[in-house]
């Protein structure tokens, strides 16, 4: 067995495995392993079979397996399972993998990814969503607005608005995403992401960043905008889902890691789901 820090030189040995992880958790793609590896500690564990070792936000330490469970066996687990906490995240589809009698299953609310479709969030639609509706009509009627594709020409633009972002935020870098998000306007090619830039009055004022996670969910992984701009992410939210390509059903806003500003806002865009993540471990006898 040989354990290695993750780096950008295992992404031809991990991409195309979690790949073939067909659910739409946020934590199942590269850049997104890749880009929080020092939030977590990410290490790759090659063995018969690979996984991620990290450590989660409240100081657990877990396995990720960067293959679908069922082509593993539990043997793999169990001696994976005496060095850390529990595995993680396992969706609920994979959960039947893990005979109850023998492992514990458990779930954190600030864990769940927030997902939201493509449909409702292109037209916000329904009684519940009509703040957000006043809210994009006060933008778009107050500014000159701009929807681009986030190119690499356009990438200055965007560490001016993340930049912004920060001092608006009235936190020190390391207390948010601050880093991993410069990382990822850095290594936007290498990374193989996707995103938008938006402007109001012709001052770069937001972008969103991410992925397709996998056939029919796409990832938003990073949404900053200067917030003197009223109604700013309800322009770039709403806007974003109207040009995703129409395979797209879904929009995954990851998890609000149990942070009360960040339950409230993605809340308020009432989600389709809230997709839980299991911690599983082994029953102590």
């Amino acid at each position: 067995m040989n354990i290695e820090p993750l780096g950008l030189h295992h992404k031809e040995l991990l991409q195309q495995r979690l790949r073939a992880i067909t659910v739409p958790l946020s934590e199942y793609s590269f850049p997104n392993l890749y880009l929080f590896r020092q939030s977590h500690h990410y290490e790759v564990i090659l063995d018969d079979h690979v996984f991620i070792r990290g450590r989660s936000y409240d100081g657990r330490t877990y396995i990720m397996p960067a293959e679908p469970v069922d082509r593993m066996g539990l043997a793999c687990f169990r001696d994976l399972l005496k060095d850390v906490d529990f595995l993680f995240p396992i969706p609920d589809e994979w959960l039947s993998f893990f005979p109850a009698d023998e492992f514990a299953t458990d779930w954190q609310e600030g864990d769940a990814d927030y997902l939201y479709t493509v449909e409702k969030m292109s037209t916000l639609a329904g009684r519940n969503l009509h703040k957000k509706r006043n809210l994009l009509k006060q933008f778009l009627n107050a500014y000159a607005h701009e929807a681009l594709p986030l190119t690499n020409d356009r990438l200055p633009q965007a560490r001016v608005i993340l930049d912004e972002w920060l001092k608006e935020a009235g936190a020190s870098a390391d207390e948010t995403d601050y880093g991993p998000c410069r990382e990822a306007l850095e290594r936007y090619d290498e990374l193989v992401l996707c995103g938008g830039i938006y402007f109001a009055d012709n001052e770069p004022a937001g972008f969103v960043l991410g992925e397709e996670v996998n056939d029919e969910t796409f990832v938003l992984h990073f949404a900053k905008a200067r917030t003197k701009f009223k109604g700013i992410y309800q322009y770039m939210f709403n806007n974003f889902a109207k040009i995703l390509p129409p395979k797209y059903r879904y929009l995954n806003l990851e998890q609000d890691l149990d942070k009360e500003n960040l339950r409230i806002f993605k809340s308020s865009y009432v989600p389709h789901a809230l997709l839980r993540k299991a911690r599983v471990s082994l029953r102590r006898s």
